[in-house]
């Protein structure tokens, strides 16, 4: 007897084969008759017969169901080679995406119609988007996908390894929160680097500037610098250097919201005055620079070494921390996470994000970070000025205002303590 919940199971297995059936029926409309591998039709019956596998081995037939399934691929691969061996352009795609539509059909058979059917959606928007696909490849070059193969390694390939618990020294090392931390971390400045990469470089300097700004705003600011100082540059370049400084405080304070997330109000509140400040003397500059231009956009951020360096600097931080936190309490961590930012701001979140709550108070960290922006301010104010010299000058004094502000809201901040 056939239940109401099976029927359903074998429409929701019609369904996925139709849906990636139009789709393929529509790519392959010009064909010439019997050179297609498989049309709409023959993918709503191979969804059809998939969900009739999955139905059977979920009735204890499994034998019968895998030898339909077992079937099907064997008629799928006869009509790929068919469609070469007579002189007909090979259509893989075809053939591989009617392999899928039988095993998301199956799923669906044996009680998955919700998987199946998410999962067709996702095949079809895959075929749909082929030009899309193809251009996008089309603007990558050695280093991108070098880039994309180690992200997807430090993203995929090491985290779900890497043991649970606390371990060390302290006890202050969890392997899990650690990676996590680098995964975050570079994720964000890899997502930075292929917007710049996509949209940056043919939106000219103005672009490259915001975008880069997200990832690496002083190398942003020595290439526009450079730019200047060599007399190649004009008010595009000014307000490329204050922009991306802008869009760094905005950068460090969605990290500290999600890294160190007990920070973010007093630390919003401290680094508000500056942002606002940035921003704006930013957009009367951006007014004032015409349009297009172009920038190199800054380097690939992605490499396995730094992020192998970054995990063991913010691993012997957080030792450190642990240790400063019984010797000299929270004065003694707020030195410590401020010279720890001089080198690396974000490390200084992720060791803030990850101490226990009520080692050191929001404000005083937020001080902390804050100081380190300040640092890093200064960096960025010494190379515009070496490198772009008097070219330079209405960039300098964007970031000095901004520098000004947080001076003093640091500073104001440090006497309500």
């Amino acid at each position: 007897m056939i239940s109401t919940g099976q029927v359903f199971y074998l429409g929701a297995a019609l369904l996925a084969g139709l849906l990636i059936g139009v789709e393929r029926g529509w790519t392959l409309r010009r064909a010439e008759e019997g050179m297609r591998v498989a049309g709409i039709r023959t993918f709503a019956l191979t969804g059809l017969i998939g969900g009739v596998a999955g139905l059977l081995s979920a009735m204890d037939y499994a034998f019968v169901g895998g030898g339909i399934v077992i079937g099907a691929v064997i008629v799928l691969a006869i009509g790929y080679w068919r469609s070469t061996d007579e002189g007909g352009k090979p259509d893989a795609t075809t053939a591989i995406a009617a392999t899928a539509t039988l095993g998301l059909a199956f799923l669906a058979g044996v009680g998955q119609p919700a998987l199946a059917i998410a999962g067709a959606a996702i095949v079809t928007l895959i075929l749909a988007l082929r030009s899309e696909m193809h251009r996008w490849v089309g603007l990558l070059d050695e280093a991108d996908v070098k880039a994309f193969a180690r992200y997807a390694v430090i993203a995929l390939a090491v985290y779900p390894f890497l043991p649970e618990g606390r371990f060390g020294p302290y006890d202050a090392w969890e392997p899990r929160s650690l990676w996590l931390v680098v995964i975050i971390v570079t994720g964000f400045s890899f997502a930075g680097y292929a917007a710049n990469r996509l949209f940056g470089a043919r939106r000219g300097t103005i672009a490259t500037a915001i975008i880069g700004g997200a990832y690496s705003s002083t190398a942003v600011t020595v290439s526009l610098a450079q730019r200047l100082g060599d007399g190649h540059g004009d008010a595009a370049e000014v307000a490329g250097i204050a922009l991306a400084s802008a869009v760094m405080y905005l950068r460090v304070v969605v990290l500290v919201a999600i890294l160190a997330t007990s920070l973010i109000i007093p630390f919003a509140i401290v680094v508000a005055p500056p942002l606002a400040i940035a921003f704006l003397v930013s957009f009367i500059l951006y007014r004032r620079a015409p349009a297009g231009g172009k920038a190199e956009p800054p380097g690939n951020p992605i490499a396995l070494l730094p992020a192998l360096g970054f995990v063991a600097f913010v691993a012997a931080a957080a030792v450190v921390a642990r240790w400063a936190e019984g010797r000299f309490g929270e004065e003694g961590i707020a030195v410590l996470l401020l010279l720890m930012g001089s080198m690396d701001v974000d490390a200084a979140i992720v060791t803030a994000g990850g101490l226990e709550p009520g080692t050191i108070a929001p404000a005083l960290a937020a001080l902390a970070i804050a100081g380190t922006i300040l640092a890093n301010m200064t960096v960025k104010l010494g190379i515009t000025i070496a490198y772009g010299r008097a070219a330079s000058k209405p960039a300098a004094l964007a970031l000095a205002a901004s520098m000004v502000a947080l001076a003093v809201s640091v500073a104001v901040g440090y006497a309500r303590l």
